[in-house]
């Protein structure tokens, strides 16, 4: 039994798992000459400087960046929160992108989400 109460507290001592950053939606607006802006809305967790959604990044199909938004502070009290990408040139032949987000302490998301886009 003393093992079991030993593997239980080092269990209480381990961090707990954080939630990634979420898209909760996204958008994208054409503009003139093949430039886009792009606007995302995101929920996390903030709890400070040292745990906050950084960042999002706009990806073709393929994984190429075609850009990337840095957030550069903390959205503690502004749960979701919307921020744009203006002037992003995107390659005519794509029907959609992916919007990947990270945080400051869990990094990049593992399953970015698709925007589709409308010409």
């Amino acid at each position: 039994m003393h093992r079991s109460l030993l593997a239980l507290a080092c269990l209480a001592a381990l961090p707990a798992a954080a939630n990634p950053p979420e898209v909760v939606s996204a958008r994208a607006e054409a503009g003139g000459g093949g430039r886009w802006s792009v606007l995302v809305t995101l929920r996390h967790p903030d709890t400070g400087w040292d745990h906050y959604a950084s960042g999002w990044e706009v990806l073709a199909p393929d994984g190429t960046r075609l850009g990337y938004r840095e957030l550069s502070h903390p959205h503690v009290d502004e749960q979701p929160f919307t921020r744009s990408l203006d002037d992003l040139a995107i390659p005519d032949a794509l029907d959609f992108v992916l919007i990947r987000p990270r945080c400051t302490l869990d990094g990049w998301v593992a399953m970015p989400t698709r925007l589709d886009l409308r010409r």
